[in-house]
């Protein structure tokens, strides 16, 4: 990964989960609710979360499998993983971090029963072999679950154009001294494959014996779900 795209993470990292909510006004916590329950995890089971950021989704899967399972969540932000820890500790929720690229994670092969990854596959240097990385260390039969920003149509797309092109790095620039991580992220998402682009990118990654996705919020993100052969 880009060492700028790094730096840029670590220097928003104390406002992130600020600006997350407020950003969304709270509704990605609902969409990692999605992913959760679209990975058909159950008590018990091993969940392996990528790009976890401050661990927000790594925990909902922890709620999932239980006192039982096993989430692991890795980052290849060090600061982002640092204050994922502290939350750990502080929520006494038993959820291991470590600094990792997607790209090049350390678990065995078919160690997991599901691995995620949540608004980061757009800022790897390949998603395909993001992809197939993240399928390795899922079992067969097992998922792979992605959320991503997609780009909704009609009105409610010329909204939320305006609102990610102005509002947000007016509000990102306030909150966190930092524009260009603000511009950056709705930039990103605006060229980044959604819908059956990004399925095409599962087809291309050749590990997955289906794939789907499904809307939320009108089209502002995706979960794209795919079965391990």
């Amino acid at each position: 990964m880009s060492e700028a795209v790094r730096q840029m993470f670590s220097q928003i990292a104390g406002t992130y989960d600020l600006l997350n909510d407020l950003l969304s006004l709270g509704i990605h916590r609902s969409w990692k609710r999605t992913v959760v329950r679209k990975s058909g995890v159950r008590v018990g089971m091993r969940v392996l979360d990528c790009a976890c950021g401050t661990g927000d989704l790594a925990f909902a899967f922890k709620r999932a499998v239980g006192d039982p399972g096993l989430v692991v969540g890795t980052d290849f932000c060090g600061p982002m993983v640092g204050l994922a820890r502290q939350k750990a500790a502080t929520l006494a929720v038993d959820v291991g971090f470590r600094v990792e690229d997607a790209l090049r994670l350390s678990d065995r092969d078919g160690e997991y029963d599901a691995a995620s990854i949540s608004f980061g596959i757009r800022n790897v240097d390949d998603p395909v072999a993001c992809l197939r990385e993240m399928a390795r260390v899922v079992k067969p039969g097992g998922r792979v679950l992605v959320l991503e920003f997609g780009q909704p149509t009609g009105w409610w797309g010329w909204l939320y154009r305006f609102y990610s092109r102005s509002v947000l790095p007016f509000l990102g620039r306030l909150l966190s001294r930092n524009r260009s991580a603000y511009e950056y992220l709705p930039r990103t998402a605006s060229l980044f494959p959604c819908r059956e682009a990004f399925l095409g990118l599962m087809d291309e990654a050749g590990c997955f014996s289906s794939s789907a996705f499904t809307s939320l919020s009108g089209g502002i993100d995706y979960v794209y779900q795919g079965t391990v052969r």
